[in-house]
């Protein structure tokens, strides 16, 4: 009988029920001692009673750095079901649990096996997974499980996922996707119920300072009594200085140290150990000992304690509570531990992992032998797709290297694996410093130049000269002809691309090409596509359009994220990145807990590119936010760039000069004195837009040949692809119709009108903004007949625009109007409202009234705010500086002030002074919608 807890108990009960029919997951979390434990008790014999299967884990403490030992847990009891999956299925789980050799699956095909088999028990007989102590899980089971528990709240299985983990440790599942109840500690009354009923003989005195020190925890009010040693010891004898946490351990302890020598000594095996196999415990025992085999009747007086159960149902040992273990391992010597360790390794021969692990703990001094079955095992788990583990066993395969170079190796590539795959660049640093000072001051492998690279291109340092050194330096080292099947090569070449294209120096790219052309028996097909239509796309892309459309073409069956995001930034420039757009989504979807930051990152980078093109402006101030949020919690200040960008082109056809000013300055202080090209070229382009938009036509020259001169397409400059037309209506805006018409020459002669349809229709109606009648209407009618241009729906409007005026200038004013009306309701669907007023005027000189737009939803109250806009507007409402709001959000006060500027509008307002006031009020409708505009 659970006291106070009837609550829990029916809503656990209820979800149960529900998952037994259509599937769901559900997540416990409280105290350390609040009972979670319990109530997957009942959850498990509630199951048990309606004829569900209950497959049962555990996260174990020793087994956080063995990955995919909590995923092999979990499915032993199901893995009869395996030979009824896909071949495909069936060949990733037996690589991911080590029951075979075989290519390394990601992460996301192992989830989809997982899901696969949960799916095919559960069609047998309606099946719920309950895993304790979640925060200990591996790694790597933990990312895969957290992505199936988020798939059956969405799928119609009759698979249900209860888990439990401890507040103050969180879990990879916590971070959305999940319902998670939060079970509280017993309410007073209910605490007085549990400790009369199970300690009725407490004096009232004893049990007023036990309830009042034990704050409604369960296991606190059901050990203290034990541990007063007596139902009428003084009260003073609790501890009351320690927190709850230490005190309940402290507790522990007290129970162990009360057991026999020989039952302690059992119990630390079986901690060390981790598997709960009471045969290896009996084996290993043996071993340490010399002596016959340790009776497992030694376990008795830790059973008759409460301590240990042996599960009937699986034969293993298993310890009630996660901080018995600790207590166990605290009140060991690391002698003893050393001994077990060395002791189990002998009897896990057959599971190579575990035994580097247990010959790694029982090492004290340098090891070369140790050393290289742990690396063996970092390779392992990665191929597994576990980074995080991966990197653990390197460090510690760095900590028993006996040679200053190996240990410098090891050193390095975790720091590579940290920048590349986990994205914490943080420790990257201080991790590359450890791996010179091992090797002696020296430069290091190729593998530390990339994490290197990594880290001064991503994070707020920003040096892209010095990276480029550090990379063509440590190429150049490498024995030529360089292999092409290196991945460590190949991700150098990569990152040499990524930091030239950052660039927009055409002489940064001459070292990666003399690489390339070394690369044997031939050069990879995304890296040729990677070169071609990133470097200087206007001259080399078309020759490679082909290969990537097939790329692109088998880009949902791709289970690689990194070839994704590769081939992403392939289609960029190309206007390619609609038909990524899947691919990418399901990044961020399935990845969003692979600890992969920086992929995550990219998707959402080339995503909000995505947005801003496909005329999906309000997603991508969603997604960019998000993107800034994650780039500054891991100081990936690169990126942090691309999404203002995004932000700023936005705020430029919207007509928010405020925004776009703010964050095309943000992007320039940055940017220039790190000589960061695209970021340049990307505020250059936003500030063009905004001033071409509100009839700043001198200025808007001035920003578009920033990028790239008149009358040419500047060498590896690729965002000269979208200010074509920029330039040429700017240049005749002013007056100079020379250099409009020689832009046009020029980009008719690079060939760009190949690489897309957009592109197509900006070169048409780029010409025909320079030509005469009756050729300037046969460039615009051509322009706007080219097939599949409505996927760019403001660049489609700009071109009816264009045309329009055109033809009322020329007193077709019938034909004129099709075109400016449907310009004007593009506009003003996309609120690109100085555009629109444009549209408006031209309509309105064709003799034809306009109605005014509809106020946007979207821009008027308090509702139209983001969720991190209406945080910084109560802060700034209630008298906090932009410093001291982004130090709470751990925002720049740039950043801080870019969101101010663009919720004012929204808001009506503009000052702080008013927010007070405008957060309080209704959202506001403008009215007389239908009101005629007068010319």
């Amino acid at each position: 009988m659970l006291i106070g807890r009837d609550d829990d108990l029916e809503l656990i009960r209820g979800f149960v029920d529900e998952a037994r029919t259509c599937g769901g997951a559900l997540l416990l979390s409280g105290d350390a001692g609040v009972g979670k434990t319990e109530l997957l008790d009942a959850a498990a014999a509630h199951a048990h009673a309606a004829n569900t299967r209950v497959a049962r884990a555990a996260g174990v403490e020793f087994e956080s750095s063995v990955g995919f030992a909590g995923l092999h847990q979990i499915l032993h009891p199901l893995l009869d079901g395996l030979e009824e999956l896909a071949a495909a299925y069936r060949s990733t789980l037996s690589v991911a649990l080590g029951l075979q050799h075989g290519a390394p699956p990601q992460q996301l095909m192992v989830s989809n096996a997982v899901s696969a088999l949960l799916g095919h028990a559960g069609a047998e007989r309606p099946l719920l997974v309950i895993v304790d102590d979640l925060p200990w899980l591996d790694r790597a089971s933990a990312i895969v499980m957290g992505l199936v528990a988020r798939r059956l709240g969405d799928s119609a299985s009759r698979v249900g996922f209860l888990g439990a983990y401890r507040s103050d440790e969180g879990s990879f599942f916590d971070r959305g996707g999940v319902t998670t109840h939060h079970l509280q500690p017993l309410d007073p009354a209910a605490a007085e119920k549990l400790v009369r009923d199970r300690f009725p003989a407490l004096t009232p005195r004893v049990r007023t300072r036990l309830l009042s020190e034990a704050q409604g925890n369960p296991l606190a009010l059901l050990e203290l009594p034990i541990a007063l040693n007596g139902t009428r010891r003084a009260p003073a004898t609790i501890p009351d200085v320690l927190p709850l946490g230490r005190r309940l351990q402290t507790l522990f302890a007290a129970r162990i140290e009360a057991l026999p020598p020989e039952t302690r000594l059992l119990l630390l095996y079986a901690v060390l150990d981790g598997t709960g196999d009471l045969h290896t415990l009996q084996a290993a025992t043996h071993t340490a000992t010399g002596t016959g085999p340790t009776g497992i009747e030694n376990l008795a007086p830790a059973e008759r304690a409460g301590l240990v159960y042996v599960d009937d149902t699986t034969g293993r040992l298993t310890f009630r509570h996660p901080l018995t273990r600790s207590a166990v391992v605290e009140l060991s010597t690391s002698d003893q531990r050393r001994r077990i360790h060395h002791a189990l390794a002998e009897h896990t021969t057959d599971r190579p992992e575990r035994r580097a692990w247990h010959l790694a703990q029982a090492t004290v001094e340098p090891d070369e032998h140790v050393a290289t079955l742990l690396e063996q095992t970092a390779h392992a788990v990665l191929r597994r797709g576990d980074a995080g583990g991966a990197i653990a066993a390197l460090l510690r395969a760095a900590d028993l290297s006996p040679r200053g170079h190996e240990r410098g190796r090891r050193i390095a590539e975790a720091a590579y694996l940290g920048a590349d795959l986990t994205g914490d660049l943080r420790d990257v640093p201080k991790l590359l410093e450890d791996a010179r000072r091992a090797d002696g001051g020296r430069a290091g492998p190729l593998v530390a130049a990339v994490a290197a690279a990594h880290h001064l291109l991503l994070s707020g340092e920003g040096d892209l000269d010095t990276a480029h050194r550090l990379l063509t330096g440590a190429i150049d080292m490498q024995h030529q002809p360089y292999d092409a099947t290196d991945t460590t090569m190949t991700d150098a070449l990569y990152t040499l691309a990524w930091v030239c294209h950052g660039a927009q120096r055409p002489e940064l790219w001459k070292p990666l090409h003399q690489a390339i052309a070394l690369l044997t028996p031939h050069i990879p097909d995304r890296v040729a596509l990677t070169l071609a239509t990133l470097a200087d796309p206007a001259r080399t892309a078309p020759p490679a359009l082909g290969l990537l459309d097939e790329t692109i073409a088998t880009l949902d069956q791709e289970t690689d994220p990194v070839h994704i995001i590769r081939t992403a930034m392939a289609a960029v420039y190309v206007d390619r990145l609609a038909d990524c757009r899947t691919a990418l989504r399901r990044i961020l979807r399935d990845g969003r807990d692979t600890s992969a930051v920086t992929l995550e990152l990219q998707g959402l980078v080339f995503l909000s590119r995505d947005c801003f093109t496909a005329g999906a402006w309000d997603q991508l101030d969603e997604q960019t936010e998000q993107g800034q949020r994650l780039s500054t919690t891991h100081s990936y200040q690169l990126l942090t760039t691309d999404y203002l960008y995004q932000r700023a082109l936005v705020a430029a056809a919207r007509g928010d000069t405020a925004t776009t000013q703010a964050l095309t300055d943000e992007m320039t202080l940055w940017a220039a004195p790190r000589r960061v090209g695209s970021a340049l070229s990307g505020a250059s382009h936003a500030k063009a837009l905004a001033a071409l938009g509100q009839g700043r036509y001198e200025e808007a020259y001035r920003h578009a040949t920033a990028v790239s001169p008149a009358g040419e397409l500047a060498s590896h400059v690729p965002t000269a692809l979208f200010l074509v037309m920029d330039l040429v209506e700017a240049a005749l805006r002013t007056g100079r119709q020379t250099e409009a018409a020689a832009h046009v020459t020029a980009v008719r002669e690079a060939g760009i009108a190949a690489i897309s349809p957009r592109l197509t229709m900006i070169v048409e109606a780029s010409a025909a903004l320079t030509a005469h009648d009756p050729h300037a209407r046969e460039l615009f009618r051509r322009a706007l007949s080219t097939p599949g241009t409505d996927r760019w729906p403001f660049d489609h409007a700009r071109v009816r625009l264009a045309y329009g005026e055109h033809l009322r200038r020329a007193r077709a004013a019938t034909e004129a109007r099709i075109h400016l009306t449907d310009a004007l309701d593009t506009f003003q669907r996309l609120g690109a409202r100085p555009w629109a007023a444009r549209a408006a005027g031209e309509l309105r000189a064709t003799g034809q009234p306009t109605r005014r737009p509809a106020a946007r939803a979207d821009h008027h109250g308090p509702a139209s705010l983001t969720p991190q806009q209406r945080e910084i507007a109560h802060l700034a409402a209630a008298g906090l500086t932009n410093k001291q709001i982004g130090e709470r959000l751990r925002l720049s006060p740039r950043t801080v002030s870019t969101h101010l500027h663009q919720l004012f509008p929204k808001l009506g307002i503009t000052s702080r002074a008013a927010l007070r006031d405008a957060l309080a009020e209704p959202a506001r409708h403008t009215p007389d919608d239908s009101a005629t505009v007068k010319p």
